[in-house]
């Protein structure tokens, strides 16, 4: 068993980390990268590239986050019943995934849309021209405030993650069951 928990721990944090620093490096990097090219009507094109070409990494780093965060539920499932902070700890972990993966769809939805517009020209992969289409600019005008969102959705992540690592000590342990147990007493009062 603890084989395939450090698997599922490692399947967590390696997809985690891929999804987290892709997300930052192609917000950072790459849309910045392609809006120096010289023709404004390939910055798009050459943007639409690079995220294409991450997009199935990024898919099998979600996916391996995702079983290893289930696995990891699954085998920690007695501490969420039983240690006090570690079930709401969870469920803030699993609303901050599904926000960070209706976002990560949406922009990948968005960033299609811009793709299928190639050759409009623009100010930067974000940032539209005076020429860019209404339809166009719109789509980018949302895709920037979202490009900073899935780091900082998958950047909490990170943090409750080391938030439910020091659950995990002992003295956590035994301080948080205790505080269980005496919850449910005083509630039975």
């Amino acid at each position: 068993m603890a084989g395939q928990h450090t698997a599922l721990r490692s399947m967590h944090d390696v997809g985690l980390a891929a999804w987290f620093g892709g997300s930052l490096m192609g917000a950072v990097g790459l849309n910045a990268a392609a809006s120096q090219a010289r023709d404004p009507a390939e910055r798009t094109s050459v943007a639409s590239a690079g995220w294409a070409h991450w997009t199935p990494v990024n898919a099998t780093a979600i996916g391996a986050h995702l079983i290893g965060s289930t696995g990891e539920l699954i085998t920690e499932r007695g501490r969420v019943v039983t240690q006090s902070g570690v079930g709401t700890m969870s469920a803030t972990k699993a609303a901050l995934t599904l926000a960070a993966l209706a976002v990560t769809g949406y922009s990948r939805a968005l960033g299609k849309r811009i793709e299928q517009a190639a050759g409009t020209p623009v100010q930067g992969t974000t940032e539209p021209s005076g020429e860019t289409r209404h339809d166009i600019a719109v789509a980018q005008r949302q895709l920037r405030a979202l490009q900073w969102a899935i780091p900082a959705l998958t950047g909490a992540l990170v943090v409750i993650t080391a938030l439910a690592g020091e659950q995990q000590k002992p003295g956590q342990v035994a301080k948080g069951m205790w505080g269980r147990v005496t919850g449910l007493l005083g509630a039975s009062k």
